[in-house]
């Protein structure tokens, strides 16, 4: 399944953090699609996803908007504890 999110007109950290409630709400193996036009996200959500083990399939820039896909890796279901 893919999941479209417009984030365009939304400054940083706004794209990374509807990216990652939305993630939260797909199964491991689905994608989300975004759309932005800030682009501080060419940076923020593949460094995002990196720390929180998702995968950034493609990122294209077409005129203004940038196009990330980001696939919800199993290595998200790993919890991260604080003592």
């Amino acid at each position: 399944m893919q999941i479209d999110i417009d984030v365009k007109r939304l400054l940083c950290p706004m794209p990374v953090i509807r990216l990652g409630e939305t993630i939260e709400e797909i199964a491991v193996g689905d994608t989300i699609k975004i759309t932005a036009t800030d682009p501080g996200v060419l940076h923020d959500i593949p460094a995002w996803c990196k720390v929180h083990g998702h995968v950034v399939l493609n990122i294209v820039e077409i005129n203004s908007e940038i196009i990330l896909l980001i696939k919800k890796d199993k290595k998200s279901l790993i919890k991260t504890y604080k003592f």
